[in-house]
């Protein structure tokens, strides 16, 4: 995250803290960005501990070259593909893996990335600019249906509908590649909003939710986070979004509760299958002071879990 144009990494020293570093071990940052979580791992590590990242952003990619460290390996995928990415990278059980999920800041406020509606820019949306459809192509072949579900369903936009007709009518007249002709037919078809928060707000992260399939992504990959896991392993996850944290939480809390076997079963509670994880302390949010520098990490909720 950034605050007043500088780089700030939410949570940094919470999250490294909660991975429980060993001086040996090996980690993966599933979610490199910028890499001050990254760094911060690597500043616990001794020589022989070891840290793969990865991103699915070029620009992270590009950014992640000046970590001149032996002990770093800088992985191009998307978290989804974790285990592809271990697997590149020669690692088959790691200590701990750290997620810091969604739109990060410099996808934000780089204008021409399409991800906000503040600056008049192509409607792009793509995390990884490298491949997949733009956010302006998916809106100029979706049905009225389709734009209204991802509307309501990841924007939580009561005026979805509405926004969907507008949409389809409008790219009649012209297409719709730009951020601001997305945004006005937004705002002409949304009659209410809160005070203080754009009519376009839920639109352009509905959207953006869509084109990365970031629910998708994050549901893939806490499995293959468990599976590579030892155990003692750290599994720790910082998310932006209610909608992210629900995923998180449903998982977490479903792997560190026994088994549902059918009742009546001739077991005794020794016999069950164990729980895969244990739940670490309750879910942590950024502190007043955090905030006040970066007001950008205020809904940020951290959930910490360890391998059985």
């Amino acid at each position: 995250m950034t605050a007043g144009g500088t780089h700030v990494t939410v949570l940094l020293d919470k999250a490294v803290e909660s991975l429980a570093i060993k001086a040996d071990g090996i980690y993966m940052d599933a979610t490199f960005g910028r890499g001050g979580h990254s760094r911060h791992i690597l500043s616990g590590l001794g020589e022989n501990g070891r840290l793969v990242a990865l991103d699915r952003d070029p620009q992270a990619i590009a950014a992640g070259a000046a970590i001149n460290d032996g002990r770093f390996q800088l992985v191009h995928r998307a978290f989804g593909e974790l285990a592809e990415a271990a697997e590149e990278a020669g690692v088959s059980g790691v200590d701990g893996i750290l997620f810091d999920v969604g739109v990060s800041s410099p996808q934000i406020d780089d204008g021409e990335r399409g991800f906000s509606f503040r600056y008049d820019a192509p409607l792009d949306m793509r995390m990884d600019t490298t491949q997949g459809e733009t956010a302006a192509e998916w809106l100029a072949r979706a049905e009225t249906r389709e734009i209204t579900e991802v509307i309501k369903n990841y924007g939580e936009e009561r005026f979805a509908f509405q926004i969907a007709k507008k949409v389809v009518a409008a790219r009649l007249e012209q297409p719709i590649v730009t951020t601001a002709q997305f945004a006005a037919l937004v705002r002409s078809a949304v009659r209410t909003r809160e005070p203080g928060q754009d009519a376009a707000t839920r639109s352009f992260q509905a959207l953006r939710i869509h084109i990365n399939q970031e629910l998708r992504q994050l549901e893939i990959a806490l499995p293959q986070a468990l599976d590579l896991l030892k155990p003692g392993g750290r599994l720790v996850v910082i998310s932006f979004h209610s909608l992210e944290d629900r995923i998180v939480k449903n998982f977490m809390r479903s792997q560190a509760t026994p088994d549902d076997l059918p009742k009546g079963l001739p077991l005794r509670a020794d016999q069950l299958p164990p729980p895969k994880l244990r739940l670490i302390g309750k879910a942590m949010r950024p502190e007043a002071a955090e905030v006040a520098v970066n007001p950008r990490a205020r809904s940020a909720v951290m959930r910490v879990a360890e391998k059985i």
